[in-house]
C-alpha cells in the first residue's frame, strides 16, 4: 500500500509575493540560521494530514466536498508579522490574518468531517503564511527587531475562491508542491 504526505491548503495569490518577499529580504540580511519559504510555495494549511494511503484520497475529498459546498468565495485581510511559539522564542516566522472568521468556520467544518474518518482535530487552529523557520538561535534579537518592526504591516485584502489538496514530496532542495485537487468554493 503506497502512502503520500499530504495537507488541505490555500494558495497565496501571486499579486502578493512581492510585498512578502520584501520582508523577507530583511530577514535574510541578519546573520541568522533561517530556512525561509518558496515564495511559489506559501499557503495557508487547513489540514495537514501527514502520511495517508493513497487509498484514503478519495474518501478525504469527499469529505473535502461536502464541506466547500456549504462555502461561497471570501476575503480575507493579509496583516502583521510575528512568530511561533512568541517573539523571544521564535520557531516559525509567519504572516498573519485578519478577518479570518470565514476561514475559522471553514477549517473547523472540515476539522469536525475529518476526524469523523479518524484524523485528530487540530489543537489549536490559528490562521498564519509561514515565511521561514529557525534552525538556531543565531541572530534571535535581530530577527525580534525585523518581526517587530513588521507586526503592523498590511499585505492586502484577497478572494479565497477555491481550495487545494496537496501532495507534498520532500527533497534535499526543499519541499515540492503538487496539487492533487482543487476545489472552488
Amino acid at each position: 500500500m503506497s502512502q503520500i504526505r499530504s495537507f488541505l491548503a490555500i494558495g497565496l495569490d501571486d499579486d502578493f509575493k512581492p510585498k512578502i518577499n520584501k520582508i523577507i529580504k530583511e530577514f535574510k540580511k541578519i546573520d541568522a540560521n533561517i530556512k525561509f519559504v518558496d515564495l511559489n510555495n506559501l499557503h495557508f494549511t487547513l489540514k495537514f494530514f501527514g502520511d495517508i494511503d493513497t487509498e484514503g484520497i478519495d474518501l478525504i475529498s469527499d469529505r473535502i466536498e461536502k464541506v466547500v459546498n456549504d462555502f461561497e468565495p471570501f476575503n480575507i485581510k493579509i496583516t502583521g508579522c510575528g512568530a511561533f511559539p512568541n517573539n523571544n522564542h521564535i520557531k516559525v516566522i509567519w504572516i498573519g490574518v485578519e478577518s479570518d472568521e470565514l476561514l475559522v468556520q471553514l477549517h473547523d467544518k472540515l476539522d469536525k468531517e475529518f476526524a469523523a474518518i479518524g484524523f485528530d482535530k487540530d489543537k489549536k487552529f490559528s490562521t498564519h503564511l509561514t515565511i521561514g523557520r529557525m534552525k538556531s538561535a543565531k541572530g534571535k534579537n535581530q530577527v525580534k527587531d525585523v518581526i517587530e518592526e513588521f507586526e503592523n504591516v498590511e499585505i492586502g485584502e484577497m478572494n479565497v475562491s477555491d481550495i487545494a489538496f496537496k501532495k507534498s514530496t520532500l527533497k534535499p532542495s526543499g519541499p515540492v508542491y503538487e496539487n492533487l485537487k482543487t476545489y472552488d468554493l
